[in-house]
């Protein structure tokens, strides 16, 4: 999943930049279909399931082959860019330097790549594989070696993908065409002006809702696999109870960080937590099969390498497994989707003065390697249990995925130390989501002005401490209303909005950098109008 990664970025400038203002209109609407869908889960619970059932049913049948489509053009559109000429063009102007060093901005790319999420499916995807694969007998060597590459396929470079185009754009128009840091800036070169008004409010809502469901989606998983930590070490009871908690906590959470400015103090906390979780994958590797899990590793590889132009639009027109083919590839494509607007927002922030080639191959790359890692190491780890005879434990993970990690931990020596670790390290990472996401959805919320010298400008924190409570309401509804099937059903059908718009973005960023004057002249002045709309010259 795409998780969300922490605030880590401070103002290059001596000042403080101004705040946002608020946008009533995108504040207005977004704020009630988020508590008009959340008021519904809890009110009739069973209506809303049902609808969501037919809904998805609906988009899974008409625009499944749509979001397979996109994803995969979306990974097509930013390797090209970065390919062609294009990838010379820096996220600034053409004298730029990057912020951050390059030891910097790779770990919080590493760090954005890391979350609840991917503790929770790097263990559960492939048992369920191998137990019940899309196509082929369940249980054999190719399901186990299928599993995996499934897993990296949902949870990897594809997505990716996604999140480089609206981090690209989003920091191409603020940083170098001198944009506000807004969605709507991207679409710039294709509505002209009227992204400043009922157009631009569209598409923010559309980001916003969108990236609402997509949150709650991923603190739903966070808390149900946290919940299950909480029950083995301090016997706390599996249920809604506990887990209305835990979403307190995060929205507690966020209210410290909201008006404390803790963002340097986040910062450090997801270097750490991204150590912790380098360490217990190491632990996992040598206290485990290590010989199998290396030799997993490098084959993983070569399997994906190879299958991997062929699945990335598999559609399984001929034999389909339409209830499987929702669940997961469906789902974690609009979960992307959901979410590119979120992380996009981050990599803009921390990408300043790289160049197009620069962003790509760092966005692509330095995630995905952490992905496979981790994959390999828990769910070959989890693999190799199942076939060695241990049947209960690929029941049980089947039927309660939460479960999955925590009992492979168990196994191993030291097993209730690694259960604390990871539920240590699943809190901060589920603390940093809920926080980054309340953030970056204050900001979609409210006006920026036009971005200078990298300034970012964030949303006042009554804003944030607001969509973070309003997120929590939404997660607990859609718990209540169904657990994580029903987030997993919402993600689907929000994220179809929002699709369109990704396709937008990518339009108006190739037209925008078609515009751009050759290397051997310098950059052409800005105008005070035209298609990028009036704005004051930089400050000196």
């Amino acid at each position: 999943m795409p998780d969300s990664p922490s605030n880590q970025t401070t103002p290059t400038t001596s000042e403080a930049p101004e705040q946002r203002r608020l946008n009533p209109v995108v504040f207005a609407v977004s704020a009630a279909i988020i508590a008009t869908i959340a008021g519904a889960a809890i009110v009739a619970p069973e209506t809303v399931s049902t609808a969501f059932n037919a809904a998805v049913s609906w988009a899974g049948r008409w625009f499944g082959s749509f979001y397979i489509l996109l994803v995969t053009a979306a990974l097509l559109f930013v390797i090209v860019l970065a390919l062609s000429k294009f990838g010379k063009i820096r996220l600034g102007p053409d004298n730029s330097t990057p912020d951050f060093s390059t030891f910097s901005w790779a770990a919080m790319l590493f760090a954005a790549g890391v979350g609840t999420g991917i503790m929770f499916y790097a263990v559960a995807e492939p048992v369920a594989q191998y137990m019940n694969p899309p196509t082929g007998d369940a249980q054999t060597v190719e399901a186990a070696r299928n599993g995996i590459v499934l897993t990296l396929l949902h949870y990897g470079i594809s997505g990716w993908g996604l999140y480089s185009i609206l981090g690209m754009a989003l920091g191409y128009f603020a940083y170098r065409r001198h944009q506000p840091l807004a969605v709507r800036s991207t679409l710039r070169p294709l509505l002209g002006d009227r992204v400043d008004g009922l157009l631009g409010d569209v598409v923010d809502a559309a980001a916003l809702v969108g990236g609402a469901v997509g949150i709650s989606a991923s603190l739903g998983v966070g808390v149900v696999q946290l919940n299950v930590a909480l029950t083995i070490l301090f016997g706390l009871p599996q249920g809604t109870a506990t887990q209305i908690g835990l979403i307190a906590l995060s929205v507690i959470m966020a209210t410290v960080s909201a008006v404390s400015g803790v963002d340097r103090g986040v910062r450090v906390l997801s270097n750490i937590n991204v150590l912790l979780a380098v360490g217990l994958a190491l632990w996992v590797l040598l206290t485990g099969n290590t010989a199998f899990l290396i030799d997993a590793l490098v084959g993983n590889i070569g399997d994906f390498v190879t299958h991997f132009p062929g699945l990335t639009l598999e559609t399984y027109a001929y034999d389909r497994p339409t209830e499987w083919l929702n669940s997961w590839t469906l789902f974690f494509w609009a979960w992307w989707i959901t979410w590119a607007a979120f992380v996009g927002m981050f990599l803009a922030r921390i990408s300043r003065g790289r160049t197009v080639r620069e962003f790509v191959v760092g966005s692509l790359v330095l995630p995905f390697s952490y992905v496979t890692m981790w994959v390999s190491i828990f769910g070959n780890s989890a693999l190799d249990l199942i076939r060695s005879g241990n049947l209960d434990f690929a029941e049980l993970t089947v039927e309660q995925p939460e479960q999955g990690l925590y009992t492979l931990l168990s196994y191993l020596p030291g097993g209730k130390f690694l259960i604390a670790l990871s539920l240590f390290i699943g809190i901060l990472f589920y603390v940093t989501s809920a926080d980054s996401g309340a953030l970056v959805m204050a900001n979609l919320s409210s006006r920026a002005l036009p971005t200078y010298h990298g300034d970012p400008q964030d949303a006042p924190a009554w804003l944030r401490i607001f969509w973070a409570a309003l997120t929590g309401v939404l997660t607990i509804a859609m718990l209540v209303a169904g657990g994580i099937p029903i987030l997993q059903q919402a993600t689907i059908v929000m994220a179809l909005p929002f699709s369109f718009v990704i396709i937008a973005v990518m339009a108006g960023l190739w037209r925008a950098m078609r515009t751009e004057p050759p290397a051997s002249r310098p950059a052409a002045s800005p105008t005070a109008t035209g298609c990028w709309g009036p704005r004051a010259p930089p400050p000196a």
